[in-house]
């Protein structure tokens, strides 16, 4: 998690200064295309902020009301991350770009466009490296697309969109300014505030997904599934035990519950077994915070 919040920190400062030099370049040029930019930047800005406000209160402790802690809370919050990212950044965007569509302005200098749109490729750039390299810490063995899809952690996985889409958007913004004066045409710079904002829209989809599956419950990953249902049968105490229920209840906070049938043993050897297979558990997957053990089908000796 303290990898995670670093590459918030990072885009949070950079999408705040970006935001401050966009508005400027679009006020001085005009550029549909760059207050897209502008409005996307701040957008995301304000995004960095509800992620860490939604990591502070996912670590408050349970209480008589929340038994299982907190921790969904920053599902909660990257849910309303994605909602924003639709309609603030998408939803503005797609607005500012019909709107000069049907009333394209002569534009002005683009000399500041090309020098904010350049300094915002290089700091958003460099968040998103710094993003995937402390992605790339944590994740599994598999793809790195694969991976984030599959990934618990929202400071992660939105950052990576987020900034996937800034610079995506960076680059329509460049073409739009370019090709319009260049072609001497303002619908070209139109038409790209109008592909960023369908840019930002299609990331807030997949994130909203994201968050909606994790909100509503989803389990742990399959890999730690199999790995729980091979270890527990590998006590010789063991007989069967069902597929492991899991949940992931916040980034590196799992509840375990495990059906298990138990050989020949005495009830007074039960609970030296099943504290046993939680030590293990917990052994072997860290993240696994409460186990829930029902026995059956045990022989009294």
């Amino acid at each position: 998690m303290a990898e995670s919040k670093s590459s918030v920190y990072g885009a949070l400062a950079a999408n705040t200064g970006i935001a401050v030099l966009k508005f400027v370049a679009a006020t001085v040029s005009g550029s549909s295309a760059m207050l897209s930019e502008a409005i996307h930047s701040t957008v995301d800005a304000g995004n960095g902020l509800l992620i860490l406000l939604g990591i502070s209160r996912s670590k408050r402790p349970a209480d008589d009301e929340h038994p299982f802690g907190h921790g969904k809370e920053v599902y909660f919050w990257s849910l309303i991350v994605s909602i924003l990212i639709f309609g603030l950044g998408g939803g503005m965007s797609i607005y500012e770009g019909i709107a000069h569509l049907q009333h394209p302005e002569p534009l002005g200098n683009p000399l500041w466009n090309y020098v904010v749109l350049g300094g915002a490729f290089l700091f958003e750039g460099a968040s998103f490296v710094l993003a995937v390299r402390n992605f790339n810490k944590e994740k599994g063995n598999g793809s790195f697309w694969k991976e984030l899809r599959k990934s618990k952690d929202p400071a992660s996985f939105a950052v990576i969109y987020e900034d996937a889409a800034a610079l995506l958007g960076l680059i329509i913004a460049f073409l739009g300014v370019f090709l319009g004066h260049y072609l001497n045409n303002p619908l070209f710079d139109g038409a790209a505030s109008l592909i960023i904002g369908l840019v930002l829209a299609f990331v807030a989809i997949i994130m909203v997904i994201e968050s909606r599956d994790l909100l509503i419950g989803e389990s742990a990953r399959s890999e730690m599934v199999d790995g729980i249902c091979n270890l527990v049968l590998a006590d010789p105490d063991v007989q069967h035990v069902r597929r492991p229920l899991t949940m992931q209840m916040a980034p590196n906070e799992i509840l375990l519950a495990l059906d298990v049938q138990f050989r020949e043993i005495s009830g007074s050897e039960v609970s030296h077994v099943i504290r046993r297979l939680e030590r293990n558990i917990r052994t072997q997957f860290p993240d696994i915070k409460r186990i829930y053990i029902e026995a059956g089908n045990i022989a009294s000796v």
